[in-house]
């Protein structure tokens, strides 16, 4: 999967097409990914320890990956992201400017 957490995306498909966001958390398995803000429903829940008055909440939904592109930091486009190096040296390299989208550790 080219989109890893803390990326900021750019919804291409769906009711938040055209907005971006940050990645929450990635699920590799089911290809899905959860966007901070964005394809936002209202969940219907009974009084708990977590939510004691219970009631209407908002609650962040999965987005396929297929309906998101990354946004590179660099030259601010959404993207194609190419994969460069080999073994442990490998990087996500953008398509259009080829600033490497992996933070320096």
């Amino acid at each position: 999967m080219n989109i890893k957490k803390d990326d900021t995306i750019l919804v291409i498909k769906g009711k938040d097409r055209g907005k971006t966001g940050k990645v929450i958390s990635v699920d590799p398995k089911s290809d899905k990914l959860i966007v901070e803000g964005r394809n936002i429903y209202k969940c219907h829940v009974k009084p708990s320890n977590k939510y004691p008055q219970g009631g209407i909440i908002e609650k962040s939904m999965p987005i396929r990956r297929e309906n998101a592109a990354v946004v590179c930091p660099g030259c601010n486009k959404a993207t194609r992201v190419k994969v460069s190096g080999q073994g442990n040296d490998k990087r996500r390299i953008c398509n259009k400017c080829k600033e490497s989208l992996d933070a320096v550790k």
